[in-house]
């Protein structure tokens, strides 16, 4: 499997990109090589730019589960380019996918859109604490939610001491009111709880 182009668009990258990325996920650090550069999708496929073909297990981290290039995606994206493209302003179209939402998951009385993860958690956060009156949070190791200094603990696989931040420019102050628990121990988590501290879960417990 040739990668050429790719090596050679990674060199031109790291001259105008940090680490030649916009994610640091996407600089194949844990894995080794050099990260493809995408050309095109096609529904559970991937191209690179030296024409190799990849399963996307990834999909886009998630907002592409019918797949690339899925005709009623396409058809739906051409009849909104016709009507503009950002306004900065309320539309229908948000009202349609809140109640779609909504209807999707019972549970949920309102919905408030961002644009992306990191602002979401953000937001969550801020809006649990003003109404927790409680400033400690509880996540579990290796979970990530966004790149916001205060979840930056323990957000990948390495192993790091308790609260200590997993990325240089966090201060140890910002993540001193993050707890951490092991992923699915429910024994630790109790522990916690019986602790003299007031704090509310980030996240939930999966078998």
């Amino acid at each position: 499997m040739g990668v050429e182009r790719s090596k050679i668009l990674y060199e031109k990258a790291k001259a105008c990109m940090p680490g030649g990325v916009s994610s640091p996920v996407r600089a194949y650090r844990a894995v080794g090589g050099v990260p493809r550069f995408i050309s095109r999708g096609e529904g559970a496929y991937i191209f690179d730019v030296d024409g190799n073909r990849y399963i996307d297990y990834v999909m886009s981290y998630g907002p592409l589960i019918l797949g690339h290039l899925h005709p009623a995606v396409v058809e739906a994206i051409r009849a909104a380019l016709t009507r503009g493209t950002s306004f900065g302003a309320p539309t229908d179209l948000e009202i349609e996918l809140a109640e779609l939402i909504k209807e999707a998951f019972p549970f949920v009385d309102l919905v408030r859109f961002v644009n992306s993860g990191t602002e979401a958690t953000m937001s969550a956060v801020r809006l649990a604490r003003a109404k927790t009156k409680r400033d400690y949070i509880l996540k579990f190791e290796g979970c990530y939610h966004g790149h916001s200094d205060f979840f930056l603990v323990k957000a990948g696989s390495g192993g790091l001491t308790f609260n200590i931040p997993s990325s240089p420019g966090v201060p140890e102050g910002v993540t001193s009111y993050t707890l951490l628990a092991p992923y699915n121990d429910i024994e630790a988590v109790g522990e916690i709880f019986g602790e003299d501290r007031d704090f509310y879960l980030a996240n939930h417990i999966f078998s």
